[in-house]
């Protein structure tokens, strides 16, 4: 098996914008939010109103920023099965969970979301960054393909090797 190639598992574009829109939609309903208490301290002390174009750059610039970072960020992050085990990447952490130490893996929901769990022989779970599936722009129609691809190799690694 140490020859066989890493299988990799990432956010689907349509997953990665849909993280990045609704992480863009919190910022702009901050600064939204901020904008108003603004423009209302301003309107009690007689102050001059914030100019009109500050409104719809608050709403689009944050949607188009997160959008783009959605998608840069999700190709960073995911999971890549090798001979070495399980080894999870995101953002500002990696993890590598050893194959002799993985007793259990299943697709569980969590929240909204269907996710990959690995179970260590420690009793400790990871949740895996890829793949996932959940509703609106987090579906993966491919994610049930991808589970058994994962459980096949998992299975491959527990109970001995690649029949060929």
């Amino acid at each position: 098996m140490e020859d066989a190639s890493p299988a990799t598992f990432r956010p689907t574009c349509q997953q990665a914008l849909g993280r990045g829109l609704y992480l863009g939609a919190l910022v702009s309903a901050v600064g939204i939010t901020a904008a108003v208490l603004a423009a209302a301290v301003l309107a009690w002390v007689d102050a001059e109103a914030p100019p009109p174009w500050l409104w719809p750059l608050l709403i689009v610039g944050p949607l188009g920023l997160g959008a783009v970072t959605g998608l840069l960020v999700g190709r960073c992050t995911g999971t890549e099965f090798c001979p070495g085990g399980i080894r999870t990447r995101s953002l500002f952490a990696r993890g590598l969970a050893p194959w002799h130490r993985v007793v259990d893996m299943r697709a569980e929901r969590r929240g909204g979301r269907t996710v990959v769990s690995v179970y260590l022989d420690s009793g400790a779970s990871v949740q895996l960054n890829a793949p996932y599936s959940g509703g609106l722009l987090t579906a993966d129609p491919q994610f049930e393909v991808k589970m058994f691809a994962l459980s096949y190799i998992w299975r491959s690694h527990r109970f001995g090797g690649l029949p060929g």
